[in-house]
């Protein structure tokens, strides 16, 4: 008969050993407004650990600013894991006018990516790079990407620095077109209103 002890003797170390998964960005990373909580709820094994620090309203510059990265950087550090990916996602609010968001597309957004993998790999985890989810913008039935640009930013830096890459903005840019306007209203968090339908049918 085998007792407790020789059960525990059974498991080693290698098996506890877990993976985890930090994801870091914006809203549409964020739990409840981003894609992230589905994420970590339903493709995520049990042998993974998902922490998403994500944040609505945030940009490369706000979301250091503000602390949130120190934080998503400490469970990057907790000793005991397998393996830990902190996946980057930035660039709808690099967009934004306002002052406290807002990074020069070309010289400071990429510096800050650069500056997050560094980071992360001084902290002994793997960084993985996320291009910016496609907003629903269409004009006479086409996509209009308003983030092409500053994916091609974060393809740049995955590139430059071997840092794995998710495509999600050519991903979801191909897929929100095969959609169109009117079908791609159903990814909105609330249902249109009747103005914003009647546009969608009008492509």
């Amino acid at each position: 008969m085998t007792d407790d002890h020789d059960l525990l003797r059974l498991v080693t170390a290698a098996d506890m050993a877990r993976a985890k998964i930090v994801l870091v960005g914006d809203s549409t990373m964020a739990p409840h407004s981003g894609g992230g909580g589905a994420f970590c709820a339903k493709h995520v094994k049990s042998s993974v650990a998902c922490v998403n620090a994500g944040r609505g309203g945030r940009s490369t510059r706000s979301y250091r600013q503000e602390g949130s990265w120190d934080i998503a950087l400490a469970e990057a550090r907790v000793p005991g894991d397998r393996a830990t990916y902190v996946l980057i996602q930035f660039g709808h609010n690099d967009q934004s006018s306002q002052p406290e968001r807002w990074t020069d597309e070309t010289i400071e957004f990429p510096a800050n990516l650069r500056r997050f993998v560094g980071d992360v790999r001084g902290a002994g985890a793997i960084p993985v790079l996320v291009t910016p989810l496609t907003r629903r913008d269409f004009k006479d039935g086409r996509l209009k990407n308003t983030l092409a640009s500053w994916s091609d930013q974060v393809r740049g830096v995955a590139k430059a620095l071997d840092v794995p890459l998710v495509d999600l903005n050519a991903l979801s840019a191909r897929q929100v077109q095969e959609m169109g306007a009117e079908m791609a209203t159903k990814l909105a968090q609330e249902p249109p209103s009747d103005t914003e339908l009647a546009a969608a049918r009008a492509g």
